[in-house]
């Protein structure tokens, strides 16, 4: 069964529940260097760790851009 959920305002499919932080590694995200908000509510980084992503999920991962 697929896990549908939405990152970044746009729909995505998973083929299982997964762990928020090994959903950012396989995508190439420093967990360090970027915020989540995770089903409205902004995460702490030490929340990462306990956030399974699972069907419905609405996810925000914001990079921070570097300018002058």
């Amino acid at each position: 069964m697929m896990i549908k959920l939405t990152v970044n305002g746009k729909p995505r499919e998973l083929e299982r529940p997964t762990p928020l932080l090994q959903f950012l590694q396989d995508h190439g995200v420093d967990s360090k260097f970027v915020a989540v908000a995770y089903n409205g509510t902004v995460l702490q980084k030490e929340e990462f760790g306990g956030v399974t992503l699972a069907h419905g999920d609405v996810v925000e991962v914001v990079r921070p851009v570097g300018g002058g």
